[in-house]
């Protein structure tokens, strides 16, 4: 059975943890992605770096396929977005603690923030238990 990727859940809870001790999120994102969609000036070496912070972002929502909020740049408010599998890193800048993860295959598809519509397969026959010991 297919799982769904841990990234998402990994990247909530370092963001949540890094809010929490005070300190500023920063995530570094992939951008040579189509469905990235970020300021073009600001990307180096296909990568941008972004003040996820609470006082940088507006109406954030880490889903469980993308990631998008707005956010100012040189004064002008921007929509951000990006498949959970473009970020590669999230961190505290100030003593860059964090996680950095590896390349993984991502769906850049619409995100509800429900789980993937696979049912399981249903069981056949009659139940029964079993004593474990």
């Amino acid at each position: 059975m297919k799982m769904t990727s841990t990234r998402p859940y990994l990247i909530r809870a370092f963001y949540d943890w890094i809010v929490d001790n005070n300190l500023t999120p920063y995530m570094v994102i992939r951008t040579d992605i189509p469905a990235v969609k970020v300021p073009q000036e600001y990307i180096e070496e296909d990568k941008i770096i972004l003040n996820v912070s609470p006082y940088a972002t507006d109406g954030l929502d880490i889903g469980n396929r993308r990631i998008q909020f707005q956010a100012s740049f040189s004064g002008v408010i921007t929509e951000i977005s990006a498949p959970i599998g473009a970020v590669m890193a999230i961190y505290a800048n100030e003593n860059g603690r964090g996680m950095v993860f590896g390349e993984e295959e991502f769906d850049d598809g619409d995100d509800d923030g429900s789980p993937p519509d696979e049912e399981p397969p249903k069981p056949t026959g009659k139940p029964r238990l079993t004593v474990v010991k």
